[in-house]
């Protein structure tokens, strides 16, 4: 064989002309024993000869040789170099089994629409990061940090820093009015991983859980992650409305809700829907996660107490998050289970997961004692509402006569339900992208393949006040146009 045209191919292929001469060499000769090229029991040539013949110094060429020989590609002896005998690369025509790669749930996931990282109106889920108190922030970590013990930079306790689930538990008796002591509260690293983490601890593949319809996005995945049976059930305007056929026939294991504010609809769980859900859990012996995410943000009355709380020995697992109160770049959150499962899932938190960030839990366990995270909420807290009034002063002017609007008494979200449900929100959301307006269609979060929302998620936390009537002008061309060529085409 020229090996010298063989090289010259590869380099040109490949584009490797500023390698080395002895790594171009060496990854030549094994691409081309990898790919049959160069058949087992071909000799190659003498490394004197190779040399002479490619105009490289000999040891180029040794050093090629013994590389490949290392590696098991070729075999030396006395009378020279020889290619061993390798299993040939699979060249066989596709299976329609897959026995390699991405699993199956993994492909079942909803894809994501939207990035995460996008700034502006009217991405959800996304604080005034502007009028977070970074100063006082970094004087809080900087001297976590000082007083920190070469000990602490070890992994730290699985269930969290003790300092910070005291803090936690303090914080939500007083302000949330949930029941718990510090060994009920653990710590992770976002209200996405306490969700993981409940799933797989509190139920087996193949149990049901109920998810609200429209919904969290990230439920759904973590379930279906988990191997469980998701059964989407209803909202309305008093959130999630299971039946006595639901329970009858659908029993669950677990229940996922947000009943302070509904993600993505905005509905806030009545009293007495709370009271009856928490009574049929009992009854069914199922567990009810409920995930309070923005429960601080409480535009019209006071903030509602978690359901955690309501009943002595409620079977709730209460999630929740620090991304929404302070920024998402932190990643704490936390879940608080009931007394009796503390154990267990201590122990099995030991097993599974290793703490760290020592220095991030202690700052938050000061920011919590000192005060200063109520003072933020509360500032927070007028700062959302004052631009809740004008998104709503504008939603209301621009497209009050083609939506109504959702959820607008709390949180850092509201929806818009489009008055005529035939209308394409995601072709509206995709239009409205183009002018510069995010907003993420309620259809895309149905959860059990019905006819669901039609309408709009409008996130407004990081959007200045004095901005919201020319967004909503922007975005209300996009939908009075979508409603004209509606009316339009029925009226053809």
């Amino acid at each position: 064989m020229d090996l010298a045209r063989l090289l010259a191919t590869y380099t040109h292929q490949h584009s490797y002309r500023a390698w080395p001469r002895q790594r171009l060499l060496h990854e030549c000769l094994r691409a081309a024993i990898r790919d049959g090229t160069l058949a087992a029991g071909t000799r190659l040539a003498a490394s004197r000869v190779l040399a002479e013949e490619l105009h490289v110094a000999r040891n180029t060429v040794l050093y090629a040789y013994e590389q490949l020989a290392s590696e098991g590609f070729v075999i030396t002896d006395r009378r020279g170099t020889v290619v061993a005998p390798l299993a040939p690369l699979a060249t066989a025509a596709p299976s329609t089994t897959t026995t390699t790669g991405i699993s199956q749930r993994a492909r079942n996931l909803r894809p994501l629409y939207g990035t995460a990282q996008r700034m502006g109106a009217f991405v959800p889920g996304v604080p005034a990061l502007d009028q977070f108190p970074m100063a006082l922030w970094r004087r809080l970590v900087d001297r976590a940090w000082r007083a920190l013990t070469p000990a602490q930079l070890n992994y730290g306790d699985p269930c969290g820093e003790a300092e910070l689930r005291t803090a936690i538990a303090d914080h939500l008796r007083a302000a949330r009015g949930v029941v718990c002591d510090a060994g009920q509260v653990f710590i992770t690293d976002g209200a996405q991983s306490g969700l993981d983490l409940c799933l797989r601890a509190l139920a087996d593949a193949g149990d049901t859980i109920w998810l609200e319809n429209p919904g969290y996005g990230g439920a759904l995945a973590a379930a279906r992650g988990a191997g469980l049976a998701v059964t989407g059930i209803d909202v309305d305007d008093d959130g999630i409305a299971p039946t006595a056929d639901d329970w009858l026939l659908r029993p669950p294991r677990l229940v996922y809700t947000t009943p302070s504010h509904q993600y993505p609809v905005g509905s806030v769980l009545s009293l007495r829907r709370r009271l009856a859900l928490i009574d049929a859990a009992h009854v069914a012996g199922a567990l009810i996660i409920e995930d309070d995410y923005d429960s601080e943000f409480r535009h019209d009355g006071a903030p509602l107490s978690a359901m955690q709380g309501l009943v002595p020995g409620a079977p709730v697992v209460y999630l929740g998050t620090f991304s929404k109160t302070m920024f998402p770049g932190l990643r704490i959150g936390f879940v608080v289970v009931p007394r009796d499962l503390a154990p267990e899932f201590a122990a099995m938190r030991a097993q599974s997961y290793a703490s760290g960030r020592a220095a991030e839990q202690l700052a938050l366990a000061e920011f919590l004692r000192s005060g200063q995270f109520a003072l933020h909420v509360r500032r927070m807290r007028r700062l959302y509402r004052q631009r809740r009034d004008a998104l709503a002063v504008a939603l209301e002017k621009h497209l009050g006569s083609v939506a109504t609007v959702h959820g607008a008494s709390a949180g850092m979200h509201l929806s818009l339900r489009l008055r005529d449900q035939e209308l394409d929100d995601v072709a509206i959301s995709a239009q409205a992208l183009a002018q510069g307006v995010v907003v993420n269609a309620l259809s895309r979060h149905d959860t059990h393949g019905g006819p669901g929302w039609k309408g709009l998620m409008l996130g407004y936390a990081q959007v200045p006040a004095a901005e919201m009537d020319d967004l909503v002008r922007r975005l209300a061309v996009v939908v009075h146009l979508a409603a004209y060529n509606r009316r339009y085409r029925a009226a053809k």
